[in-house]
């Protein structure tokens, strides 16, 4: 799955829309403004989902080769998806489980400017 897939399959996801994470393309969820689909800092391989902790460590757990973590996300909320994983079906599903995990956060506060 390329990352324009990905983004394409989120966006059939209800309440979602087009949007910028940190300056990079995104998909968010509508009614609370925060992303839950982006561009990893290794976009050469992968991009990234936000889910919570737990769910993290079993997907890394279950299937290493799909789901995993450099420095930069661990201990954080996001996990990062490799494009050629064997599973294009679980990885939709756990795209769908982030739309959700993000969908219950409440809405994003605006970012104060230095």
């Amino acid at each position: 799955m390329t990352f324009d897939q990905a983004v394409a399959f989120a966006l059939t996801l209800p309440d979602t829309e087009r949007g910028t994470s940190y300056g990079k393309p995104a998909v968010k969820v509508v009614s609370n403004g925060r992303a839950f689909l982006f561009p990893s800092h290794e976009a050469d391989t992968s991009f990234g989902i936000a889910i919570d902790l737990d769910s993290i460590e079993m997907l890394k757990e279950t299937d290493p080769q799909t789901f995993w973590q450099t420095p930069h996300y661990v201990g954080w909320e996001g996990v990062l998806i490799r494009y050629d994983s064997s599973d294009p079906e679980r990885v939709r599903e756990v795209i769908g489980r982030s739309r959700d995990f993000v969908a219950a956060k409440p809405k994003a506060r605006p970012r104060k400017r230095k």
